[in-house]
């Protein structure tokens, strides 16, 4: 795939599909259809964020998701969204009307051998999925701007599903993340977001540190 791509996950304002063009940002992502985040977004303001990204370029769009219903994805394929992004379940029924190329998640938790078996498990499920484009490697706790130990996969094999890796990335630790686990493309979304104090309402994506985890990527 060459030199390592980016994606901006958990946008939540139109405005910010400028920031990713400006960036050549190559993947945005949004949230839907889980209240528990504070980047979930509305069909109306996915419809709104899509438009807008499809206005400046940014290539591709992906709809996050957990453990989707049949309903759920249908309404996201008809928005017109280029990839679903799953993690926890995906049933047989959800997985039968899927049109667009799936994104699986993988939450490492830590170093040890079971952790490490869990991982292998996990691989071998997904990679035997013919709608699968590509694997996402995220911490145990996903959204919560948490890293892991990149060496469990320095060693991974390579295949022709797209290696996504998330958890914690800011634009300190992009190029050591690349560094040391090359993957396809970088996943980040706490990371370019605005400082705010606890009690603030959530304040969306920072222009300066975006451009600032694009640079160090691609050093």
């Amino acid at each position: 795939m060459g030199k390592t791509k980016v994606k901006v996950c958990g946008l939540t304002r139109k405005e910010e599909a400028e920031m990713l063009a400006d960036c050549r940002v190559e993947f945005a992502g949004m949230v839907l259809f889980f209240p528990k985040s504070k980047r979930n977004v509305t069909l109306q303001q996915a419809e709104q964020i899509l438009a807008a990204l499809k206005k400046y370029g940014v290539s591709k769009s992906v709809a996050v998701t957990v453990s989707p219903t049949k309903e759920q994805v249908e309404q996201i394929m008809r928005l017109g969204f280029d990839y679903i992004q799953i993690h926890g379940t995906l049933s047989d029924e959800v997985h039968d009307v899927l049109r667009i190329p799936v994104i699986r998640a993988v939450n490492v938790a830590g170093e040890t051998a079971e952790d490490k078996e869990s991982i292998r498990r996990q691989l071998e499920s997904v990679l035997a999925d013919e709608k699968t484009a590509g694997i996402l490697f995220d911490g145990s706790s996903p959204g919560a701007g948490k890293t892991f130990d990149w060496n469990l996969l320095k060693n991974i094999q390579k295949t022709d599903k797209l290696l996504f890796l998330a958890g914690g990335l800011t634009p300190e630790n992009a190029a050591q993340a690349v560094k040391t686990v090359a993957p396809d493309v970088v996943d980040v979304s706490s990371g370019v977001e605005k400082d705010v104090s606890p009690c603030a309402a959530f304040a969306g994506k920072d222009a300066e540190k975006i451009t600032k985890f694009v640079e160090s990527v691609r050093l």
